[in-house]
């Protein structure tokens, strides 16, 4: 099942804010409805935001053929719904560059993006897990955290992509998966998939990471990114920033698997990316319940930034960038 699909003219995603308990899918008609799916993180995860930002202008397209005004307004909605993740933006510019050629060329991208998105997500999964294979003795153990795997994506996965490429060459040995406060999507997310492929795995709190790393319990880091600047920092769940620190201290590889679109040659740094801020809400209730006193403040950072010098290896499906020691993405143009 892919995590966001095109059928009989509606966007079909997994909800993923029902996630574990409850595999169900939406069917999203209307550009309103799939923002609202963006926001809530119905749908997440930057590969498939790319995929929907460019299923977004299909739909927008489908509703208004003749109203190319329209469809632009409904692409620039969707492009800002969320604006750190910069495959969003990436997957709306590349379907409504097709505009001008009908609503069929604007459907046959959008197509496209998905279909891509499969090939790039397995090639780069398998020359992450030979990456590690080179630098670390296996069999492999690996901490990880929110989630990166088939439901960030169209289908396969980034950071778990990596792990399923290792799993399946018998070289694998255990996974530590962060639950990644306050949205637990490693807890929700992450240990979900990991259950279905058969990977043995164990929930630790996201203070616990850095401990499982000290004691020598986990032999490398392997998280996904939200956007990558032409420096090498990343951009990624918050609380990936003091993993890598943890990782550095440990001796630990601190490896990002993502596919070359989630990276952003045109900002230069990760002090140049608009950081989301989210609602207090997550922080101060947990299903509907208060944990913290009423009008308790918060300072809800959807996202952290990881400097390049902490980041041992960047892995896409064209190629191995090593921030730590000097490369860079932008060393030469995406394929």
């Amino acid at each position: 099942m892919r995590s966001i699909d095109w059928r009989r003219d509606r966007v079909v995603a997994i909800d993923q804010t029902r996630l574990p308990h409850d595999l169900a899918l939406i069917e999203i008609g209307t550009v309103e409805a799939l923002i609202d799916a963006i926001k809530r993180l119905a749908i997440r995860g930057a590969p498939a935001l790319g995929a929907a930002g460019a299923l977004g202008v299909a739909l927008a397209v489908r509703l208004s053929p003749d109203d190319p005004a329209s469809v632009r307004s409904a692409a620039a909605a969707v492009r800002g719904a969320r604006p750190t993740a910069v495959n969003l933006a990436w997957g709306v510019d590349r379907a409504l560059a097709r505009l001008d050629q009908g609503p069929d060329a604007v459907l046959a991208e959008a197509l496209a993006v998905l279909e891509e998105d499969v090939a790039c997500n397995r090639a780069l999964s398998e020359r992450g897990a030979a990456w590690l294979l080179d630098n670390v003795a296996g069999p492999v153990t690996i901490q990880t955290h929110c989630n990166a795997g088939a439901l960030a994506c169209v289908e396969w996965g980034t950071a778990l992509g990596v792990v399923r490429a290792l799993h399946e060459r018998g070289a694998l040995a255990h996974v530590y998966a962060a639950e990644t406060r306050p949205l637990l999507q490693g807890a929700r997310l992450t240990v979900w998939e990991l259950a279905r492929m058969g990977v043995p795995h164990t929930l630790v709190v996201d203070s616990a990471a850095a401990s499982v790393l000290a004691r020598g319990q986990a032999k490398a880091v392997v998280v996904g990114a939200d956007r990558v600047t032409a420096n090498g920092d990343v951009i990624n769940k918050v609380g990936t920033y003091p993993l890598a620190l943890a990782a550095a201290h440990a001796g630990v590889p601190m490896v990002v698997a993502a596919p070359e679109s989630t990276i952003d040659l045109s900002t230069p740094t990760g002090k140049d990316v608009d950081i989301e801020v989210r609602g207090p809400d997550e922080v101060t209730t947990w299903g509907g319940a208060p944990v913290a006193p009423a009008g308790t403040g918060t300072l809800n950072y959807a996202f952290d930034v990881t400097p390049a010098a902490l980041v041992t290896a960047i892995v896409t499906e064209s190629r191995v960038i090593l921030p730590a020691t000097g490369g860079r993405p932008d060393d030469r143009p995406p394929r």
